[in-house]
């Protein structure tokens, strides 16, 4: 398993900096070589649980964790002095376009530490090519198979249990978060619309409630509030980013989880 160093939990890390990326168990601060101390094994900082999740995936076993899962909004983290000294000593760096203080990450990292961009998306086919990506970059390609091997076989249980519980056997209507969009291809619904990341507009409100779906996937750390109310269908919340496991099939479970108890209930 990946050893995965995270930070304190979210309202400390607003006020309380914190030595990171520090020697293997020693408890000591940063050295001047701490990106490359750990046995030839690459130093990766991440800004979300999400990055983090996919570095794991590819087999990086140390991962630091800018922003955590606790964040409600990511996007509106402000980093602090030491995340970005953190930055610096890295050997990878991983962030999202979407992220504001992408500018702010790449500026800190200066020349030592490699920026990756990462495509945030828990769609099986392009996890599978970023977690594929990334361990090229690393030169862990053989944990990267090992993971696709086992997702791959969790996602595909994941799948016939969610088919099997169809509501009288055909494939519920569902509208989507556009980030929540992989959740209802798991469960094999078919999708009439989609919304956000903005609010949903009352021409949008008619025109996915004449769809009259049963379901409504709206995105935890993205919600609008109730997305079609009074048209009777089902909203349910979908999390994007894994805990502080950093594990991306749980993700996957969880989910699996909500639709199979919103089908039941429809």
């Amino acid at each position: 398993m990946a050893r995965t160093r995270v930070r304190i939990p979210a309202l400390l890390a607003l006020t309380v900096p914190l030595p990171l990326l520090t020697g293997c168990g020693d408890g000591g601060g940063p050295s001047a070589d701490a990106g490359h101390a750990h046995q030839g094994k690459p130093a990766v900082v991440v800004t979300t649980t999400w990055e983090g999740a996919i570095a794991r995936a590819a087999g990086a076993e140390v991962i630091e964790v800018i922003v955590e899962q606790s964040v409600r909004h990511a996007p509106d983290y402000d980093p602090k002095p030491s995340d970005l000294v953190t930055v610096a000593e890295a050997d990878f760096v991983l962030y999202a376009p979407f992220e504001p203080y992408a500018a702010e990450i790449k500026e800190a990292a200066g020349s030592k530490a490699k920026l990756v961009e990462v495509n945030l998306d828990n769609d099986p086919e392009k996890l599978s090519a970023e977690v594929a990506r990334l361990a090229g970059l690393f030169g862990t390609e053989p944990a990267a198979e090992r993971w696709k091997k086992d997702f791959d076989a969790e996602y595909a249980r994941l799948n016939k249990d969610l088919r099997a519980a169809w509501p009288g056997g055909r494939s519920p209507v569902v509208v989507s978060q556009v980030f929540t969009a992989w959740a209802a291809k798991l469960a094999g619904a078919t999708t009439t619309g989609t919304f956000g990341p903005e609010a949903v507009t009352p021409a949008q409100l008619a025109e996915l409630s004449a769809k009259k779906p049963a379901l409504v996937l709206d995105n935890a750390h993205m919600s609008t509030g109730t997305v079609l109310p009074d048209s009777g269908a089902e909203q349910i919340t979908i999390v994007n980013y894994p805990g502080d496991d950093l594990d991306l099939i749980s993700v996957h479970r969880d989910a699996a989880a909500e639709l199979k108890k919103a089908m039941k209930d429809s």
